[in-house]
């Protein structure tokens, strides 16, 4: 009996990268520091941070703040979240004393404070970040009941929508499919384009419609495998989007720019992504940004609002800093509510401070900032465990093609794939 080529492909493992031994990031040699602790000077603070166009503006001002007690240098990490990770890693695995305050992707915090590679935030420097900060974004900084970040920016997706097209946003997935469906059928834009290609953008999209069905992948301590019945259902709601017919012919390639570019060419009726494509709009596309207009991620069911996986960076201060109390104070004037509204309006990088979004300077930059903070009140967070990288590498590999997914298999060899990777069993991330 012949079996179905896509089929035979999908039932067998994935392929993913073998785990290399611990004992590999021993052979990294430790880089130089930088300024790490000059003697009888003003000590040089090391800040390694993702890009950011305007934060040499807020380094500025702490610096000023500062008064010569310290100075912050900005030390420009890759672009890429990979890189990001690996040079950090590697360099805190050397225990180099040259990094002393770092800007930690929202998935990394729990795998860097279970390492001991940064510390715990307490007395003030605690109280002083859990005020008015969003539950969600604080959320990603703990582990194990204890904060060991800070969250300066946040983020979340949007339904993006034309309203020339469609004059009233989807509630749900299938309403969006069914929508974009009848523009098909009528010569219009129709697409639904969103990210699917195998990476952590599969993975989030899929977690944000995990949530929304109420499921849950890990338990509720984070140590084991559940993939429950919303997780199933989520994963039958993935295959029908993919399988529908008003996806993007690049769909399972897709990621967040080229999303973009489709969106902003007019290929599409609706994009879900990340509020950066909006001021990219209104440059590119003038005429077409007048039409584009923004809702809540679709949920699964019409009685229960969509959530969303949030995203953003955390500030955290190494545990090998030889100046650890000044750190803490530097990490916080970056974030306090003055810096963390600067980089919003110029950066474009969501604030985690609830009363940020009050501010009547944030009305132009922000126009849909109800609706972020409508999502972030009420979010998706992705599985928190010191082992998250390997088990988003997993996932990803397990849920690519979307197209191929068969719900109630691909839930159990999930399970099964992410008890291993709690364990680090099988994947280098």
């Amino acid at each position: 009996m012949t079996t179905d080529p896509d089929e035979s492909r999908h039932r067998r493992r994935p392929r993913v990268r073998l785990a290399a031994t611990a004992a590999a990031l021993t052979l990294v040699a430790p880089l130089a520091a930088c300024g790490a602790g000059e003697s009888g000077g003003t000590p040089t603070l090391n800040l390694y941070y993702p890009p950011e166009q305007n934060l040499q503006k807020v380094v500025d001002d702490c610096n000023q703040q500062a008064q010569g007690r310290y100075k912050i240098a900005y030390r420009v990490l890759p672009r890429q979240a990979d890189d990001q990770r690996v040079q950090m890693v590697r360099r805190l695995a050397a225990e180099d004393t040259g990094m002393d305050i770092l800007g930690l992707d929202v998935t990394w915090t729990q795998e860097f404070a279970s390492a001991d590679w940064i510390r715990e935030w307490t007395g003030q420097d605690q109280a002083d970040v859990e005020q008015g900060t969003l539950a969600g974004p604080l959320e990603t900084a703990r582990y194990e009941g204890k904060l060991y970040a800070a969250p300066k920016n946040t983020n979340v997706q949007l339904l993006w929508y034309r309203s020339d097209l469609v004059p009233e946003p989807p509630k749900t997935w299938d309403q969006m499919i069914q929508q974009a469906k009848e523009l098909k059928s009528q010569n219009k834009p129709y697409q639904v384009l969103t990210m699917g290609a195998q990476y952590e953008g599969l993975v989030v999209l899929y977690n944000s419609l995990a949530e929304s069905a109420g499921g849950k992948i890990l338990s509720e301590d984070g140590k084991k495998a559940v993939m429950d019945a919303g997780t199933v259902k989520a994963l039958e709601q993935l295959q029908r989007f993919a399988t529908s017919g008003v996806t993007s012919p690049s769909f399972s390639n897709a990621v967040e720019d080229p999303v973009r570019l489709e969106f902003q060419n007019g290929d599409g009726a609706f994009q879900v992504n990340w509020p950066f494509v909006y001021p990219a709009l209104q440059e590119a596309n003038p005429e077409l940004a007048k039409k584009v207009k923004w809702a809540r991620f679709p949920g699964i069911d019409e009685n229960t609002p969509g959530k969303v996986t949030i995203g953003g960076v955390n500030m955290a201060v190494s545990s090998y800093s030889k100046h650890p109390k000044e750190s803490f104070e530097a990490a916080r004037c970056i974030r306090d509510e003055k810096n963390q509204k600067f980089s919003a309006i110029n950066d474009g990088v969501p604030p985690t401070i609830e009363k940020i979004y009050a501010d009547p300077e944030m009305e132009k930059a922000y126009p849909m900032k109800e609706t972020i903070l409508e999502e972030l009140k009420d979010p998706a967070v992705r599985p928190l465990n010191p082992a998250y990288q390997s088990i988003s590498t997993v996932m990803s590999a397990y849920l690519s093609p979307p197209s191929g997914i068969q719900p109630q298999q691909t839930a159990d060899q999930l399970r099964k794939a992410i008890a291993d990777a709690l364990v680090s069993k099988g994947v280098l991330p």
